[in-house]
């Protein structure tokens, strides 16, 4: 009995250790199977508009499945070549990533195709108190007065406050163009990147009143429909209706007949009437 219950225990042991070879070798195989292609990879944190140089990039091994179809395989096609957003240490560079093959490096490089940049002097106030940072988007916001037109009530306060332009890219401020940096800086100007017909309403926004930088959400993509504000609608409050007090007449006098039969007195004879009349002057009395 003792000899049967030690060899099933050898023969499930022995089973085991064969379960577990099999599945070591297929997990070494699906191990071998796994290939690997060589990319180009960033080697320190690079800024936008940096130009690249050899001690930058390097080729490391990168999972085939998961290599992008524009990324770069030979260090020096990226000999040169401008990036045009952040790179972080370890980040694969792609062709999207870059700027276009000639580009000289700088802030000119970031801007996109038909844009333009514009800087504008802003303070700890109108630059949101330093939040408004590269990669963000703010809404411009200028504070001047209307034009006088000749209709009543022209003499009124003519001052507004009214949204210009919406979804404006902040590109740099001061001189920093990072985006890996997310503290908040004070500075003296924001450059942005505009649309020529944004740029000359931007110039006439800054020389017409004072401009102000509204920080809004990164996935906001709708636009605000607003009148601007004045001085009358702030404080506009609609006046209550005067109490109408409505004169009432003086109350005539009500005249009031009664008949009443007055005790007929033992001297009086018996068929005599007598009927008191009530007047706004007093009491009549008739007998009949």
């Amino acid at each position: 009995m003792k000899n049967t219950r030690a060899i099933l225990m050898i023969g499930i042991s022995i089973l085991a250790a064969l379960a577990a070879v099999v599945l070591a070798s297929r997990w070494i195989a699906q191990q071998s199977n796994l290939t690997t292609n060589k990319v180009a990879v960033a080697v320190v944190d690079i800024n936008l508009g940096t130009r690249l140089t050899p001690d930058m990039v390097k080729l490391t091994d990168w999972p085939a499945g998961s290599v992008q179809k524009d990324s770069f395989t030979d260090l020096k096609a990226l000999d040169t070549r401008v990036v045009k957003v952040s790179l972080q240490r370890g980040e694969p560079l792609t062709e999207a990533k870059l700027a276009p093959i000639g580009a000289t490096g700088g802030l000119s490089a970031v801007v996109a195709e038909g844009k333009r940049a514009m800087t504008v002097r802003v303070n700890d106030v109108i630059g949101v108190a330093g939040f408004a940072l590269p990669g963000n988007f703010v809404d411009i916001l200028v504070s001047t007065q209307e034009e006088n037109t000749q209709k009543a009530g022209g003499n009124k306060d003519l001052n507004i406050s009214k949204l210009v332009l919406e979804r404006i890219l902040v590109l740099a401020v001061a001189q920093e163009s990072s985006q890996n940096d997310t503290k908040p800086k004070v500075v003296s100007a924001v450059t942005l990147e505009v649309t020529p017909q944004q740029a000359e309403k931007l110039d006439l926004a800054r020389s017409v009143g004072q401009l102000s930088l509204v920080l809004r959400n990164q996935i906001d993509l709708k636009p605000a429909d607003t009148d601007g504000a004045t001085k009358q609608t702030l404080l506009y409050t609609q006046a209550e209706a005067p109490a109408v007090v409505l004169a009432t007449a003086p109350a005539k006098a009500v005249v009031k007949k009664v008949s009443v039969r007055k005790p007929i007195p033992k001297s009086a004879p018996k068929d005599e009437v007598c009927q008191q009349i009530i007047t706004g002057s007093g009491r009549i009395s008739q007998c009949y």
